[in-house]
């Protein structure tokens, strides 16, 4: 980095909120995905002024910005691929307020998504999106990718609960979006713009969220299909039946036998195992709805359908779900795990389809996710030493998303793009659509500062 933008830089944070040491960029050069590219420095920033200081020398050095939170994006949405300054917001970690009378929160970006949790069930409430990896995940990420979670069938994502926002813009300005109220709809929804444009428009410094009471009952079940066309319609039909679980997830037969070699969960090794949750505020009220899914269940050709008898029993099915993600990581050097997402009847489609992609191109991939919103995590697990293997992991995801569409579906359902999907956008978005987001781009950041590289908006 010049002296001279070093010293403007230490200038506007201080020299504790600095650096540019060797073990700092490179931890500052990845994040949870498989890309790298180390920076040129990283700044600590906490208030917006610094935030809009420091946009404001980058914008008028032309010196690459990537904001940052916990690093935990699977797309290399946080990979400052273009090196510059690492803006690193997890010190803006306060909860500014909590207004149970008006259903809201108001926090910095650096909140860490369990601890808005642990506040809010004080009050008997609860922020729904409930991604994976929210015992470190921050909440200004979770707006940069619009993260969402096992919850989503019932409750939607993170963009369902932003009600307003303060963002920096590129050129330094300092600007509100939307308000503190259930509905408005005075101008242009600003507020969805930036939710979800993973941090290439704007640096948010403050969130408004909805939030919502916290359901005191639960019923959870089981049910394993020989058959991926009945899981996939059992699916379909459970969303329509009136009943909306909040939880339907999905784990496929390489992810039930992976689990089954990992651990002692003893999994029956089916082609497809699912597990709903209902929730409410009575037992009544959610045995109720667990049993109209349970005969959709049945009708489907279910083979063992499970109600658990308590909450530890529920607790042992979930633990399943859960470990899915790291027990496939061990299995061999590399693991990218997808998000694809299609309407709910192709849901049986994209399973059968995944499968033929991976027999076609001989490469473990391993389907699991949140089959109530159509949102599948495709898990491809291969040795990314092997030029053979990553030639066909590349082959093999270019016709997954390229099936995806085909199905009427999207590339991403909570994990972004980033850098992974940037060469698919295309497949997604007609040449109009593109040309409205880069012409955004352009708009709000004609120098390309904030986060480059990203979205296949550079073109």
């Amino acid at each position: 980095m010049d002296e001279k933008i070093k010293q403007a830089l230490i200038d506007i944070v201080g020299e504790d909120n600095y650096t540019d040491s060797l073990i700092d960029m490179v931890s500052y050069s990845y994040d949870a995905s498989e890309y790298s590219q180390r920076p040129s420095c990283a700044v600590w920033v906490e208030t917006a002024e610094h935030v809009s200081n420091i946009l404001k020398l980058a914008n008028r050095e032309h010196i690459p910005v990537v904001p940052r939170g916990a690093g935990t994006g699977l797309t290399g949405t946080a990979t400052p691929v273009r090196g510059g300054i690492v803006l690193d917001l997890s010190r803006m970690n306060k909860i500014i307020k909590i207004s149970i009378e008006d259903r809201l929160a108001i926090v910095q970006p650096g909140v860490v998504y369990a601890d808005l949790e642990k506040a809010l069930a004080h009050y008997g409430f609860f922020f729904p999106p409930d991604p994976a990896s929210g015992t470190v995940c921050t909440l200004g990420g979770n707006v940069a990718t619009n993260a969402g979670g096992v919850k989503g069938a019932k409750y939607g994502t993170t963009r369902d609960y932003v009600l307003g926002l303060q963002v920096v813009l590129p050129d330094g300005r300092i600007m509100r979006t939307g308000s503190r109220t259930m509905k408005s709809v005075s101008g242009y929804d600003l507020t969805k713009l930036f939710v979800g444009s993973e941090g290439t428009l704007g640096v948010v410094t403050e969130i408004i969220l909805k939030i919502n009471p916290k359901t005191t009952a639960a019923t959870t079940s089981m049910a394993t299909f020989d058959n991926l066309e009945d899981a996939g319609r059992a699916v379909s039909q459970i969303m329509y039946s009136g009943i909306i679980p909040s939880v339907l997830e999905i784990l496929g037969r390489d992810t039930i036998m992976a689990i089954n070699q990992n651990t002692d969960l003893d999994l029956p090794e089916v082609d497809a195992i699912l597990l709903a949750e209902t929730d409410g505020y009575t037992t009544g009220e959610t045995d109720f709805q667990m049993e109209k899914i349970m005969e959709v269940f049945k009708k489907n050709n279910a083979g063992e359908v499970k109600k658990a008898k308590s909450q530890e029993e529920a607790s042992e099915l979930w633990v399943a779900r859960k470990s899915a993600y790291a027990v496939l990581s061990r299995i061999k050097t590399h693991v990218v795990l997808e998000d694809v997402t299609v309407p709910m009847a192709k849901i049986a489609d994209l399973l059968k389809g995944i499968k033929a992609i991976s027999k076609k191109h001989n490469i473990m991939i391993a389907t699991y996710g949140h089959a109530g919103d159509g949102n599948l995590h495709p898990q491809f697990v291969y040795d990314g030493y092997d030029p053979e293997q990553v030639k066909s992991k590349g082959a093999a995801s270019a016709e997954l998303f390229q099936l995806t569409v085909d199905l009427g579906g999207t590339l991403t359902g909570e994990h972004g793009i980033g850098l992974q999907k940037a060469p698919f956008m295309t497949l997604e978005h007609d040449p109009a659509a593109m040309n409205v987001m880069r012409g955004i781009k352009r708009l709000l950041d004609p120098n390309n500062i904030l986060n480059p590289g990203k979205m296949a908006l550079d073109k």
